[in-house]
């Protein structure tokens, strides 16, 4: 037979010491628990009243069972719990409760009388009572008589109902079902600690409040002379005049305070009003504030970018790149062309007059962005009084490898500034057309170099220009040498260098 914890459902397994339980043990058990509450027992005879009035016997079987049954003061145990009740008919041993059966008329007609001689056995069981026949009855006959069991119960069986009884009888003198596993047991004794502890603080509380209340009597108790009284009485009266008074100057100070309340109700609503149209506002002035702070985050942003691309536009050299100037040994050379002739190294003219274009085409773009024109003026005497003439001017026309240059004021003339390695006579008129060119050229260079000079006295040129010639040599190519010829126009091109870096520097404001 299996028990399971009537709070958890879990299995048990029962102690040693429940198995074993003498009967002496269960007596001890059984007396030290509580007494059964009066109103517990009242429900036990209200209920088991019902039960009887339920029953189709006669009245007479009824009032004999009401006078067999035990009356409330002598009752020993509580209506079972609704889960004891529940396993209540399935039990096959008497409760302490149960020493009597009720048989109805008709079943002590129909039972036979016993066998004579038949022995009553012991101890039997509460369903052993219910098939065993009463007194004064006839016996059943041989063939109807049940086979009755004379054996005595095993140890096993009788534990078991030991065990079984001891637990009905903790669960009709307990509101707790049993049996219990040890961890709800543990919780249960919690509750119960819980509970006391709460217990003894009301009851400390009790027995404050009787202090109390017994000190107040004692008071009360003690005897007041008839002027003590009266000068009581007057004093009680004086106070309640005043406590009055004060009554009625409270009630004026309370009305006084509804007024100002009332007043500065309106006040609050007036500034309610007002503080909701300043947060109004105040939001719309943040909306706006945010709109302009992200607009100028924008244009600074914008700005920043813009002044960065200045800054990097500004230290941009775009004539630098448009106009590379470096040498390739012994010969001077623009974006890469070489500019000169030496035994040995054969240059071809066509390069030579591409170098050309593009130093012409320099010096043109030096002279617009300083905005200079190419003019030789003459200092003329007339009546004692100098004047400034002008002599001559050139312009010039930079048409790469055939680029020219002409004299518009005197003498006008066009210049070729390009030549060639044919020898027949056409040719050489044209080379010392090529000469002149390239001298006024150099001349055209000259007033550049003097106007850069004159504002500003720093700048310094390693070669003088003097007429045909810059560093003390010609740059005419008819009866000279070529490698006279290409030195000089190495100094051309190093002067050009100096003045585009002046230019680029910022050096003329």
């Amino acid at each position: 037979m299996s028990y399971v914890c009537q709070q958890c459902k879990e299995p048990l397994q029962l102690d040693a010491s429940l198995v074993d339980l003498a009967p002496s043990a269960y007596d001890m058990i059984v007396a030290s628990l509580p007494s059964v509450p009066a109103s517990r027992a009242r429900y036990v005879t209200d209920l088991e009243a019902d039960k009887l009035a339920q029953l189709p016997s006669p009245s007479a079987s009824k009032a004999a069972w009401q006078q067999a049954t035990p009356s409330e003061n002598s009752r020993a145990s509580p209506p079972l719990s609704t889960r004891a009740q529940g396993k209540q008919p399935q039990r096959n041993f008497p409760a302490p409760n149960e020493s009597f059966v009720l048989l109805q008329e008709s079943m002590i007609r129909s039972i036979p009388s016993p066998v004579p001689g038949a022995a009553m056995p012991k101890k039997t069981t509460l369903g052993n009572q219910k098939n065993f026949p009463a007194k004064n009855t006839h016996p059943l006959p041989a063939q109807q008589q049940p086979e009755l069991d004379h054996s005595n119960p095993t140890p096993i069986s009788h534990h078991l109902r030991s065990t079984m009884r001891l637990f009905n009888v903790l669960s009709t003198r307990s509101d707790i079902d049993h049996p219990l596993c040890a961890e709800c047991t543990q919780i249960l004794l919690s509750s119960l600690q819980r509970q006391l502890d709460e217990t003894k603080k009301e009851r400390d509380g009790y027995i404050a409040f009787e202090k109390e209340v017994r000190k107040e009597r004692e008071r009360e108790s003690l005897d007041l002379s008839r002027q003590d009284a009266e000068k009581k009485i007057e004093r009680l009266k004086s106070d309640e005049r005043a406590a009055i008074e004060q009554l009625r100057l409270a009630d004026m100070e309370r009305e006084q305070l509804d007024e100002e309340l009332k007043l500065l109700e309106a006040e609050e609503k007036a500034l309610e009003e007002e503080e909701a149209e300043f947060w109004r506002a105040h939001n719309e002035h943040l909306l706006v504030l945010a709109e302009q702070a992200s607009r100028l985050a924008s244009l600074r942003a914008a700005y920043a970018a813009d002044y960065a691309t200045l800054e990097k536009l500004e230290r941009t050299n775009v004539y630098n790149d448009a106009f590379c100037i470096g040498h390739d040994g012994v010969f001077g050379t623009i974006n890469g062309l070489r500019l000169g002739r030496v035994p040995g190294v054969p240059v071809e003219w066509p390069e030579i007059n591409a170098a050309w274009g593009q130093t012409l085409l320099l010096l043109y773009t030096i002279a617009r962005k300083l905005d200079y024109a190419f003019e030789k003026q003459v200092k003329i005497r007339y009546r004692r009084l100098y004047k400034l003439r002008i002599f001559y001017s050139y312009r010039l026309i930079p048409m790469g490898s055939f680029s020219r240059i002409e004299r518009t004021v005197g003498d006008k003339a066009t210049y070729e500034l390009y030549g060639s390695g044919d020898l027949h006579l056409g040719r050489l008129l044209h080379n010392r057309r090529f000469d002149f060119a390239m001298v006024a050229f150099l001349e055209c260079l000259k007033q550049l170099i003097d106007s850069v000079k004159s504002q500003d006295p720093t700048v310094e040129f390693p070669h003088q220009i003097v007429k045909d010639k810059i560093g003390e040599v010609s740059v005419k190519l008819q009866f000279s040498q070529e490698e006279a010829w290409t030195r000089a126009l190495r100094h051309v091109l190093l002067a050009l260098k100096i003045v585009l870096k002046w230019t680029t520097n910022g050096g003329n404001g």
